[in-house]
């Protein structure tokens, strides 16, 4: 069987996933530091932060065998914080270690921006810690261009870090890569 890897909302039986998923040191920064102590709490977090609504876009990356959706979940993809008033958004990704260097972050980029865009937002914005150089290349690879290091902007635990940001507009051009399928029913 073929793996077509899709988007589409998360659902509270991802849970596990996301509760294995925040064991990784790496990933429990994505997720605002948090680890999980159970399924019910991830299930909390799922229901509370990914969100999938006029606020949140949150996507699941679905690696999938048949196209329903019902495949394994390998990481996340967001446009949060939506403010419609100006037409701005702001964009976040991760995958577990083992999918990473597929394109499926800068696929599942590109396809959350085009369906953010599509709602009438205009500019979305990201930022990266300065020492992900794999981060900024999704960035770049999706459209996003660098606008600046933010100084200092993020703390773990004692540690501070500088942060690139990057932007794409509705009006700059699209990159050169094939996004993903949406699933949007289970919404």
């Amino acid at each position: 069987m073929t793996v077509v890897p899709i988007l589409r909302p998360w659902r509270p039986a991802d849970a596990s996933v996301l509760l294995a998923a925040s064991a990784d040191p790496e990933l429990a920064r994505q997720l605002g530091g948090r680890t999980f102590d159970d399924e019910s709490a991830a299930a909390a977090f799922i229901a509370t932060t990914y969100r999938f609504d006029g606020h949140a876009r949150n996507w699941a990356i679905v690696d999938d065998g048949d196209g329903d959706g019902d495949g394994v979940v390998v990481g996340n993809v967001g446009v949060t914080a939506i403010e419609h008033t100006h037409g701005t958004a702001w964009t976040s990704y991760w995958l577990t270690p083992e999918t990473r260097g597929r394109g499926l972050a800068t696929r599942a980029l590109v396809t959350a921006a085009d369906d953010a865009f599509a709602l009438g937002l205009h500019r979305l914005e990201l930022g990266h810690r300065t020492n992900n150089p794999a981060s900024c290349a999704v960035a770049t690879r999706a459209g996003f261009r660098a606008e600046g290091v933010e100084r200092d902007k993020l703390r773990y635990g004692d540690d501070r870090f500088d942060v690139e940001t990057h932007a794409r507009l509705a009006t700059d051009p699209a990159p050169n890569v094939t996004g993903l399928r949406s699933v949007v029913s289970d919404a």
